[in-house]
């Protein structure tokens, strides 16, 4: 029988040292404190038993990535059973990519806050390195509306709004001028790219002909503006608002006015880690998406807005979060909008249930860009992309009473009258006079 172990002022009887003590408590107080802040749910973490108590998921510095955020900083992974849940900053979109294809074990990421059609475009194989797949499947919508597409303070006096008409003048003179205007977006294929292109091609603009379209990470996008390097971009908030507090440019619209309760984020994982780890998927979904009712109360933004800025996440000062986040929109050009319905929703009107309607819009518009060939079996790919089921379970565990029971939304109108039925999108894609692919 072994003896009691020599302490060393740090090894406790047993070979308990007092870091693992304390470690021990500390952990105990955070799920106790997580269990009196969001009681709801809170004894699934008990009997759940996940396979694993680790996942790395990565996210962008933007605020729809608040779920994720939440869900560490205020303990809802260790409540249901996750405690050694990483949150990791990733530079792009790319960069997120590329993180996914390493997977933690070499280093990389399980998960992520992502754009909604990488998901497919990274299981296709069409945004890889050699085109090689990588099978992913999406969990949850991290949120609907309030994307914004700013535009440089140049174009101030033109009335540049959610009709981007007053610009197709001025883009044509520069691009005769020998020097193209440039839009900026986040990702190609991806939900900025996508706004972006039907505001333009709305009003007659062809983003691939009549302006630049550039890659820029989101959170470098203001700096890029203030030097001049492009002329428009689409991107999530923080950085609309900070463009306009900077007073180098203003909104020309809030995304939610080209498609009011448009999808957004989503939250998505490697589908070989969800397939390993069944317990442990349903348990990240259940923290995530106790956060974004967390997130989606009014009550709880500017604690939100202080947590997200600390430098460990954003590193962005409050005054560049705080009113957009409660709907009260400055757009930079003169108007004003104090109780805007264009906030960004984590949780109201089913925003986190992953509608594959709305993964069919996405789909249909990366075909008419080239993003995708026309042949692509869309709902084949929402099937088997798209775990609204994974969803359903989590949410049926957590007793939430509203769960959807159809997984279309339905038929869809668009600022400009265009209207998208998902199941005939290529009734969609033939009303639309400027694309890639013949409908």
């Amino acid at each position: 029988m072994t003896g009691p172990t020599k302490s060393n002022g740090n090894t406790m009887r047993g070979g308990l040292t007092r870091r693992g003590i304390l470690r021990a408590a500390s952990a105990t107080a955070v799920l106790a404190a997580a269990k009196t802040a969001f009681p709801f749910g809170a004894h699934v973490a008990e009997a759940a038993g996940p396979e694993t108590t680790r996942a790395v998921l990565g996210y962008i510095a933007l605020t729809d990535a608040s779920p994720l955020i939440i869900a560490k900083e205020m303990g809802l992974f260790a409540k249901y059973g996750m405690p050694d849940v990483e949150v990791n900053k990733q530079a792009s979109w790319g960069t997120t990519r590329d993180n996914l294809v390493l997977g933690s074990q070499g280093s990389g990421i399980d998960g992520a806050h992502i754009l909604t059609p990488m998901p497919y475009l990274i299981s296709a194989g069409k945004v890889t390195q050699n085109n090689v797949p990588l099978p992913m499947y999406i969990l949850a919508r991290l949120n609907l509306d309030a994307q914004a597409i700013s535009v440089a303070k140049e174009y101030a006096s033109l009335g540049v709004g959610v009709n981007a008409g007053p610009l197709k003048d001025a883009f044509a003179k520069k691009k005769a001028a020998g020097q193209a205007a440039k839009v900026a977006v986040t990702f190609p294929g991806g939900t900025h790219d996508l706004w972006m292109r039907y505001w333009l091609a709305a009003a007659g603009i062809d983003p691939d002909r009549d302006v630049e379209t550039i890659v820029v990470p989101p959170p470098q996008m203001v700096a890029n503006m203030k030097v001049g390097t492009m002329d428009a971009f689409c991107v999530g908030e923080p950085w609309n608002e900070q463009l306009v507090n900077q007073g180098i440019g203003f909104t020309a619209c809030n995304t939610a006015e080209l498609w009011n309760l448009h999808p957004e984020k989503t939250f998505a994982m490697r589908a070989d880690w969800v397939d390993a780890n069944p317990k442990a998927t349903q348990a990240l979904l259940m923290a995530v998406m106790e956060a974004q009712q967390w997130c989606d109360d009014m009550a709880n933004k500017d604690q939100m807005a202080e947590i997200i800025g600390k430098r460990a996440w954003f590193n962005v000062p409050k005054k560049d979060i705080i009113d957009r986040i409660k709907g009260n929109y400055d757009y930079g050009n003169g108007r004003v909008e104090p109780n805007s319905p264009y906030f960004m929703k984590f949780w109201r009107d089913h925003a986190s249930y992953p509608f594959q309607s709305h993964e069919v819009w996405f789909l249909t518009e990366d075909i008419r860009w080239g993003k995708l060939p026309p042949e692509t079996d869309v709902k084949a790919m929402v099937a088997k992309v798209n775990r609204q089921d994974l969803w359903k379970d989590a949410a049926t565990q957590l007793g939430v009473k509203d769960i959807p029971t159809s997984t279309s939304r339905g038929v869809e109108t668009f600022f400009d009258g265009k209207v998208f039925d998902p199941d005939k999108p290529g009734d969609y894609l033939a009303s639309l006079t400027i694309k890639r692919v013949t409908a």
